[in-house]
C-alpha cells in the first residue's frame, strides 16, 4: 500500500508525540511492506508567529491532498487570558474541521487493565469500561453566530444544528453500535434547548431503520454524573460539539490519564487523527509528554484511513505490551511504579517500537 501522510505538529507537546507517532508508522510500514510517504505544515500558534495565520492556505492544501493527517495539538498561553487577541490558534483547528468537512470527532476510551489504579474512580467501577464516543464536530455553539454588544458588556455564542448535521453523525453512530453492543445513548438538553429538542427529534426519526440497536437517551448533566457512576452502562455515545467536548474530557478519567485518549475526525475527505489531551505548555520540552495517545490515534489512522486492522491490531497490542510489562510515563504512574519503570516520552516510544520490530 502507497499512501501520503501530513504530519501536523501543531504547538506544545504536539511536535513531542507526532515525533513519536510517525515513528510508528514507519515501523509497521517496514514490517508490512507499506510504502508511506511524508510531509509536515503548520498550524495554532507557531503558524500565527510565521505567518499571521492560524491555518496558513498552503496547510489547508497540504492536508486535502494527503490521504491522512497525524495531528499533534494547538494552543499557547499567551491566548488563555487575552480575550481581545484577534487570531488564535483555536481558529486554525475550527477552521480545518469545516474546511475537511470533519463532521465526526471517534473517540474511543477503552481502559487497559493495567491502568486500573492510574484512575481517581474505584477498580470496581472501572473494570470493564469500554466507550465509543461519536461527537459531531462542525456545528453548535463553537460554529454558530457570536457577538459583543452594549458596548461591550454583553456578549453571546449561539448553539444551532441543522437536521443534516444532526442526521449524518447520528447514522454513524447507529451504524458503530451495530458492529458492538448494539446499545446507543444520544446526550442532549432537550428538556431546556430547541436545538436539543431537534437533535432527540431527528435520533428518533432515525431509530426505525436500525431496530437491532437500543436507543437510550440522556440529558447532559445525567449522562456526566453516570459516566462517573457506572461507566459500564455506555456503549456508543453520541452528542453535539460543546456536550462532546466536555463529557470526553470527564473521560480520560476512565482511562487513567488523558494521554492515552486517541481521536479520529472523519468525514467527507482526509481523515484527521490526533491525541486529546492538548499541547500541555508546563510540559513542553521536558521530554515527559507521554506518547501513547500519539501511538494509539495512529492505529485509528491506520484502521480507518487505510483500512489497515491488522496492523492497528498490532499497535494497540504494543501499548499494551508495555503496560503490562510495567513500564509507565509519570502522568500514568503511582507509588508503586518502580523508578526505573517510569519513561520519558522517547523512551515510552522506543519500547513500542521494540514490541513492533521483534
Amino acid at each position: 500500500m502507497k499512501k501520503h501522510i501530513l504530519v501536523v505538529p501543531g504547538d506544545g507537546i504536539g511536535a513531542e508525540v507526532t515525533t513519536v507517532g510517525k515513528q510508528v508508522l514507519e515501523a509497521i510500514a517496514q514490517k508490512f511492506g507499506h510504502e508511506f510517504t511524508y510531509d509536515e505544515a503548520l498550524i495554532g500558534h507557531v503558524a500565527i508567529e510565521a505567518t499571521g495565520s492560524a491555518l496558513p492556505d498552503e496547510t489547508l492544501t497540504k492536508m486535502q491532498a494527503a490521504d491522512a493527517v497525524l495531528f499533534g495539538a494547538v494552543g499557547h498561553p499567551k491566548y488563555d487570558n487575552d480575550p481581545s487577541a484577534k487570531v488564535r490558534p483555536e481558529q486554525g483547528l475550527l477552521k480545518m474541521r469545516k474546511e475537511l468537512g470533519l463532521y465526526a470527532n471517534l473517540r474511543p476510551i477503552k481502559l487497559f487493565d493495567e491502568l486500573l489504579d492510574a484512575s481517581s474512580i474505584k477498580p470496581e467501577i472501572l473494570r470493564g469500561a469500554d466507550i465509543l464516543f461519536f461527537r459531531e464536530l462542525t456545528g453548535d455553539v463553537y460554529f454558530g453566530k457570536r457577538e459583543r454588544i452594549d458596548e461591550g458588556n454583553t456578549a453571546y455564542d449561539t448553539m444551532i444544528y441543522s437536521k443534516y448535521e444532526v442526521e449524518r453523525i447520528v447514522r454513524k453512530a447507529f451504524e458503530a453500535a451495530r458492529t458492538r453492543s448494539k446499545k446507543l445513548c444520544s446526550v442532549d438538553k432537550a428538556n431546556v434547548l430547541e436545538s436539543s429538542r431537534l437533535w432527540r427529534e431527528v435520533v428518533q426519526a432515525i431509530a426505525p431503520d436500525y431496530p437491532d440497536v437500543t436507543v437510550e437517551h440522556q440529558f447532559i448533566d445525567a449522562a456526566a454524573m453516570l459516566l462517573i457512576k457506572d461507566p459500564k452502562r455506555f456503549d456508543v455515545v453520541v452528542t453535539g460539539n460543546l456536550f462532546g467536548d466536555i463529557l470526553t474530557d470527564e473521560a480520560s478519567q476512565i482511562a487513567g490519564s488523558m494521554g492515552m485518549l486517541a481521536s479520529a475526525s472523519v468525514g467527507d475527505s482526509t481523515g484527521v487523527y490526533e491525541p486529546i489531551h492538548g499541547s500541555a505548555h508546563d510540559i513542553t520540552g521536558k521530554g515527559v509528554a507521554n506518547p501513547l495517545a500519539s501511538i494509539l490515534s495512529v492505529a485509528l489512522l491506520l484502521e480507518i484511513s487505510f483500512g489497515l486492522k491488522e496492523e492497528a491490531q498490532m499497535v494497540i497490542d504494543a501499548v499494551d505490551a508495555a503496560l503490562k510489562a510495567g513500564f509507565r510515563t509519570r502522568d500514568i504512574a503511582n507509588t508503586n511504579t518502580p523508578s526505573d519503570k517510569i519513561l520519558g516520552t522517547d523512551a515510552m516510544g522506543s519500547q513500542i517500537l521494540q514490541y513492533l520490530n521483534s
